[in-house]
């Protein structure tokens, strides 16, 4: 699986959630994985999930650290286990990295969310295109613009370049071993 760190600063409005966007955009060909910061506000029209459709809910945030994986040859239900594999991986490194241990010991993760108490760290999606399935994951880098009280990286004192180029790593490898755990078993008879 391809990573990169983004230096754009492009806001996330769900249209960045297509096939192929970081082939065609970023030169990636196949698996991968992009991350960056950015504001977000999530249009109605590039919503996905029909809770939040139905709620008119606004998903909003001044600045995110944005993460979009693109896999290929994989159903949705295996998708969503990428996605909270990946809500795992976030919630471990702050775990080991945050100089606010407090906060980061008291954080959990709920389906494919992080949360402090009531507090919401994070935003996440999966869904499919006809080629690929997809995953938006997205972290509050501040509190500002969000409708719902949030938990951001400035008050766990992280770092969200680095944190983001950390989780990639790992994300990346899990994947590969979780691919190469396919092909070293014999099937059943």
């Amino acid at each position: 699986m391809k990573t990169k760190f983004l230096s754009s600063d492009e806001k996330y409005d769900g249209a960045q959630l297509v096939s192929l966007r970081n082939y065609l955009q970023h030169g990636m060909l196949g698996d991968s994985v992009v991350a960056w910061v950015g504001a977000c506000d999530v249009a109605f029209e590039h919503m996905v999930d029909g809770e939040d459709l139905l709620e008119r809910a606004s998903i909003a945030g001044e600045k995110m650290l944005h993460f979009i994986v693109e896999k290929f040859d994989i159903s949705l239900f295996a998708a969503v286990g990428l996605q909270r594999l990946l809500a795992g991986i976030v919630k471990d490194q702050i775990l080991i990295s945050a100089p606010e241990r407090a906060l980061a010991q008291i954080m959990v993760r709920r389906g494919d969310d992080l949360y402090c108490g009531e507090r919401k760290l994070s935003i996440s999606i999966a869904t499919q295109s006809p080629v690929s399935s997809l995953v938006h994951f997205a972290v509050n880098v501040n509190n500002q613009g969000t409708p719902v009280p949030t938990l951001a990286l400035e008050d766990l004192g992280l770092e969200a370049q680095k944190l983001a180029v950390e989780v990639m790593d790992i994300f990346a490898a899990e994947v590969e071993s979780m691919s190469e755990a396919t092909h070293k078993v014999r099937w059943v008879k």
